[in-house]
């Protein structure tokens, strides 16, 4: 034996021997490899720390700057964490990038669920499922690449995900350069993470394993998934695709976890039912875009003077949002605020693009031949050969949607690739040579907008020097050749066509750089590489019926163009009293948008007013940056959006000075948030109401602390409809003692612990039919809260008030307040309200509910709801439910009368009707054929 026996069987419970191969036991020695009893565990082990080392050196730096050893900086010392959400998983986004800012820039809302990047494989507080799959989703730039070395270094260093014992980084990038070659998953590990050596099926199938493919939307694989065969063995050798559909499908390794980053135009090839979770990476939320500053500059001056500029143009706070933007402005505003020289500051992308591209170059003539700071013109004389052709090979390639170049690809754009590589060398910040699988080397820009810009300079380039076979794609009419006059306007036109009739956007960002290029101001920066001539904002000022989505881009390119007759006209719109058109989701999002990159301040934002469904006004919420009175009572906000509006209120300047939060339910926690607002410095909040917010002692409490802090400002609190007890108002009536304090009004009525129950339930009232009211043919019962339609009149007494002739009752209370009531129907009834004043006898319209200008109704039957308003109806379509409870919502003082379908916990809107009210209401009944109500 080459082991003692005896020794065998402990062997395997004891780490792998050192040394020559001796007997641990016996120490007898052996000259030959004791290959019946090597300990795979434990060898695997080794191989895993090993594997650890080579990540953490892979992915613990960061190169800023030209690509030297002394730029590499700590991932860890930068590292601004990201805002990331769970993602919606119905449907594809085929949305371009600039699109879906909107949503990028969105401060966080209620409805949104943060995730830490070490935690996407974590179900979130509710759920119960098992994560297998995650695809998380964002635009290029905004950091999935940068997340997903984040998790890989804090999973290597031991911090985080330790019960994964291993992960395997295959990035599409890589697996392209083999999509033709035949693999087994065994062997593609091994190639890919060679320190592993993984070798036997075994070692791979008994570990918790991770895989992560980063960059979907680089993918040249077909990926296949309906035709492909089906693989399970990871010895079995077939096409790259192949594997990697397997492996999604879950046929391969059915354990291991699989995290997937793409933009989003490219989720939809992985198919839905393959996927646990969707994630969404939203990129830098305002506080976020401040910390990445003062992390990136230790220079806390310049950080704040950066911040500051960034701060003065609403267009560049927003793309901010996008870490790779942040990263382009660093660059520039950092060389532009230390030189001595006086320069205008950019304020738009491509004012902000064509600094970067000086910049660069500058930089790169110094280093490279040596060369002091020359003049723009020169500099751009001196690279215009090699920009140009960088230019045409990301134009040539923008139209194909490849991100990723290889040899081939430069040739085709007259690149040498050995002058590739020394450009690439030199300035890596824009273009960059990558050593991937098997040393092979491919080229990509740094970032999809360097891509867009270079494309539109070339182009630019080629109508000044009448190119017109570079121009075709784009033209909608044949030219003769260059002596045929092709006008600015004309191309620019075309080339806004041409985008529009992109399903996924991919030249909209292409478009936006090249109407920045045509403005005088932008071509004399570039002199040199281009030459002057008109611009033309009427190539995207005269368009109809196009989607939502692409007028936020034409938007753009008019804000690129500094022309800002767009922005009036919103602002036209906003004011008219007519918007009757009902507006979609994404409508209410490109409404947002365009409100909070306008330099023009709202009066009053109300999105009750806008013709949308709930999720529509969600989404118009963000525009309450923008607004002087924002308006959203019963807008169902919930405590985590305080957060939201402190930010709101702590901006500077900060433009809010009335702010309606009633009938939300906030709580505590909510008014605790929204006081550290309150209490800043640069609040000028003058009128709050938070009627009917579930506040008690403690957010009197919250409110008191604000107001010390910051009490010059507010003059009306509304605190009625809620509970803050003897101690919350004697804590509201110290405070107004306060001699600094300047509020005026404060009202704390109609509080009691009946007042904290969620929703509209706190305002339920205590309601008994009027037996004085009632018509014969209907009876009452259940200590008269129940009403029943009866075929034999009953014996009541005359009465002036009784209805006769219409089978008809009433409440006794007259209602004034905020009131909400339930009733439960059997049949067919009619729910509602009316003045006292409703005529009793006979059956025409001035008695019935909902005929006439004293009363307002909802009919209900099995199968339908309408409404009723002077003899007006209105036809209601709502889902069939099983449910006969209706709710009423009765809000006196703000003329609002709202009807709900109630099923346990949860109400529906139907209809809310909007009058001035001028005495009380009385709730009303109208009894069909052989039905009954009663009252809950």
């Amino acid at each position: 034996h080459r082991f003692c026996r005896q020794c065998i069987t402990s062997y395997w419970e004891k780490p792998a021997p050192s040394g020559d191969y001796d007997c641990p036991q016996c120490r007898k020695r052996s000259r030959t490899l004791p290959r019946a009893i090597v300990n795979h565990k434990d060898s695997l082990q080794r191989a895993i720390v090993n594997h650890k080392d080579s990540l953490k050196r892979r992915y613990e730096c960061v190169i800023e700057g030209m690509e030297t050893a002394g730029n590499q900086t700590p991932l860890n010392r930068i590292y601004t964490e990201l805002y990331i959400t769970e993602g919606e998983s119905e449907g594809v986004n085929n949305e371009h990038e600039v699109w879906q800012l909107e949503t990028a820039s969105r401060t966080p809302t209620s409805h949104d669920t943060a995730i830490h990047c070490n935690d996407i494989f974590k179900p979130l507080p509710g759920q119960e499922r098992s994560i297998r799959t995650v695809l998380t989703k964002g635009i290029a730039g905004i950091g999935k690449t940068v997340s997903v070395q984040k998790f890989i270094l804090d999973w290597a260093e031991g911090k985080a995900n330790q019960d994964v014992e291993i992960i395997f980084v295959l990035p599409f990038r890589e697996l392209n350069l083999i999509k033709d070659l035949q693999y087994s998953l065994l062997r593609l590990l091994n190639d890919f993470h060679t320190e592993l050596d993984i070798g036997n099926a075994k070692k791979l199938t008994a570990c918790k394993a991770m895989f992560i493919f980063d960059g979907l939307d680089e993918s040249r694989l077909p990926l296949d998934f309906q035709h492909n065969e089906k693989v399970s063995d990871v010895t079995q050798t077939s096409s790259i695709d192949v594997l990697l559909t397997n492996l999604i499908k879950g046929n391969l390794l059915p354990s291991a976890l699989l995290w997937i980053t793409s933009r989003p135009a490219a989720t939809n090839q992985i198919p839905p039912e393959c996927v646990n979770q969707v994630t969404e990476v939203r990129g830098f939320n305002d506080p976020q875009k401040e910390e990445y500053f003062r992390k990136r500059f230790s220079d806390e001056d310049l950080a704040s003077r950066i911040i500051s500029h960034i701060k003065t143009s609403r267009s560049l706070h927003i793309m901010c949002h996008m870490p790779v933007f942040c990263w382009i402005s660093a660059i520039v505003l950092e060389h532009m605020l230390s030189t001595d020289k006086r320069r205008e500051m950019p304020t738009t992308l491509t004012e902000m693009s064509i600094h970067f591209l000086l910049i660069q170059t500058s930089l790169k003539n110094q280093k490279y031949h040596g060369r002091d700071e020359m003049d723009q013109e020169e500099l751009m004389e001196s690279d215009k050969e090699i920009l140009l052709k960088l230019g045409k090979l990301a134009f040539d390639n923008l139209e194909k949607g490849n991100l990723m170049f290889y040899e081939e690809d430069l040739k085709e754009a007259g690149l040498d690739v050995k002058e590739a590589s020394v450009y690439s060398g030199v300035c890596t910040q824009i273009f960059k040579e990558e050593s991937v699988l098997f040393q092979r080397v491919v080229y990509c820009f740094v970032h999809l907008s360097i891509q867009e810009f270079l494309s539109a300079v070339y182009m630019y380039h080629c109508y000044t020097t009448r190119n017109m076979d570079a121009l075709k794609p784009f033209l909608k009419r044949k030219f003769r050749g260059a002596s045929e006059e092709l006008t600015l306007h004309e191309l620019l036109k075309s080339t806004v066509d041409k985008a529009l009739e992109s399903k996924n956007g991919h030249l909209d960002l292409f478009v936006r750089f090249l109407h920045g290029m045509s403005l005088e101001s932008n071509q004399k920066l570039l002199r040199g590489l281009v030459t002057q001539t008109e611009s033309s904002p009427e190539s995207v000022t005269k368009r109809k019926n196009i989607s939502p989505e692409r007028c936020i881009n034409l938007f753009h390119c008019l804000i690129e163009m500094k022309e800002h007759s767009v922005q009036e006209e919103i602002q036209e719109y906003l004011r008219s009293e007519n918007r009757s058109k009902n507006l979609s989701h994404a409508q209410c999002s490109a409404l947002a948008y365009m409100l909070q990159i306008s330099e023009e301040v709202l009066d009053v934002f109300n999105p009750k007013e806008y013709k949308t469904s709930e999720e529509g006004r969600r989404r118009l919420l963000p525009a309450v940056k923008r607004c002087r009175k924002a308006l959203l009572a019963g807008c169902k906000l919930t405590d985590s959006f305080c957060e939201v509006l402190a930010s709101v209120l702590s901006l500077n300047p900060s433009h809010l000075r009335e702010l309606d939060l009633s009938n939300n339910d906030l709580k505590d926690s909510g008014v605790k948030l929204l006081s550290a607002g309150l209490g800043n410095p640069h609040c000028k909040l003058k009128t709050l109401r938070l009627s009917g917010c579930l506040v008690t002692e403690e957010g009197c409490a919250s409110l008191v602390s604000a107001l010390r802090s910051n009490p010059s400002h507010l003059r009306e609190l509304d605190l009625s409809y809620n509970h803050p007890g003897d101690s919350g108002v004697r804590l509201l009536s110290a405070g107004l003692e306060d001699p600094h304090c300047r509020l005026e009004k404060l009202n704390v009525e109609h509080g009691g612990e009946n007042r904290m129950k969620p929703g509209l339930r706190k305002y339920i009232c205590d309601l008994t039919l009027d037996p004085n009211t009632v018509d014969r043919l209907l009876s009452l019962s259940e200590e008269n809260r129940k009403v029943t339609w009866r075929t034999e009149e009953q014996p009541y007494p005359d009465h002036p008030e009784r209805f006769e002739g219409c089978e008809q009752v009433l409440c006794r209370e007259g209602l004034t307040g905020r009131c909400y009531w339930e009733v439960e129907w059997s049949g067919g009834a009619d729910i509602g309200v009316t003045y006292k004043g409703i005529s009793r006898r006979g059956e025409g319209d001035d008695c019935g509910l909902g005929f006439n200008d004293k009363s307002w109704s909802l009919f209900c039957s099995d199968n339908s709801y309408s409404a009723c308003h002077n003899n007006h109806l209105t036809a209601i379509n709502v889902p069939s439910s099983r449910s006969h409870r209706v709710g009423v919502y009765l809000d006196w003082p703000a003329g609002t009368l709202s009807f709900y379908r109630a099923s346990s916990d949860t109400l529906t809107h139907l209809i809310t009707f909007t009058s001035t009210f001028t005495e009380p209401l009385y709730p009303g009944f109208r009894v069909h054929y052989d039905s009954s109500m009663s009252l809950k």
